[in-house]
């Protein structure tokens, strides 16, 4: 988040964790396939696995003169590190797995001209049919797919808690929030909101969680002024540390 004075930096795995724990509060009468939903929970909480290493030291991007974010990072490092996030994943979960390559390669169009992406998407497809052809327990498509709109809920609704301002108006939300998120479910066919009610707070409607939860998620405050003067690696290291806490209500 860019700030008059400072950048305030959070790690994408941190925000990630952040996003298991609101599928840990997800309605059982909405979860679909109680089976699957240790799988599910942890394919949310560690979505982000690819970025630890990537994380760990940040990058500067001179023409933006800011940090590089998840958006636009250099592409064939990030892409190498999601695989190797996914194959994590994968050590504890082939389901969860997929869910993350599908995750992972939603970002990408599917018959995008650059043979970095293509080759990603590609391997993930066959990731994808390995995993699903060996499964004991059918999950049909629909199923999947409500798994994986939870697991991007999640996440979207982690960033919103990171990419605004505590307390922010609705009209001054960043764009992507503005008018709710993109996902929809049997109980929610129009979409959710969320909304800043104050600093901690954040309201969400309708309401998918079993009761209301704090989250938290540690972040760095790194002034403008310590990166020209030392470098972007020495004043991330010494930035301020801090965690935002928010109360997730209905």
């Amino acid at each position: 988040m860019d700030r008059q004075d400072s950048f305030l930096l959070f790690k994408q795995y941190d925000h990630g964790l952040a996003s298991g724990d609101m599928a840990r509060h997800w309605k059982d009468e909405y979860f679909t396939r109680a089976d699957l939903r240790k799988d599910v929970e942890f394919a949310v909480a560690n979505h982000d696995r690819a970025w630890i290493a990537l994380d760990r030291n940040p990058l500067w991007n001179r023409e933006k003169q800011q940090p590089y974010s998840f958006i636009d990072y250099p592409l064939n490092e990030k892409i190498k590190h999601y695989e190797q996030g996914i194959d994590e994943v994968q050590q504890r979960t082939n389901y969860g797995a997929a869910l993350c390559s599908l995750h992972y390669t939603s970002f990408f169009p599917k018959d995008s001209s650059q043979s970095v992406i293509f080759a990603f998407i590609s391997r993930e497809i066959r990731r994808r049919e390995r995993i699903f052809g060996r499964m004991v327990k059918h999950v049909s498509a629909e199923e999947r797919l409500d798994h994986f709109k939870l697991l991007q809920f999640c996440d979207d609704l982690s960033l919103y808690l990171c990419m605004n301002e505590p307390g922010v108006e609705k009209d001054q939300e960043l764009s992507w929030f503005k008018d709710g998120f993109r996902q929809t479910f049997e109980f929610a066919s129009e979409g959710m909101m969320a909304r800043w009610e104050d600093q901690q707070t954040v309201t969400v409607t309708p309401f998918p969680f079993e009761h209301s939860f704090m989250v938290s998620i540690p972040f760095k405050n790194v002034y403008k002024k310590h990166i020209d003067e030392c470098g972007m690696k020495i004043a991330y290291e010494q930035g301020e540390e801090g965690i935002r806490n928010v109360l997730i209500k209905g």
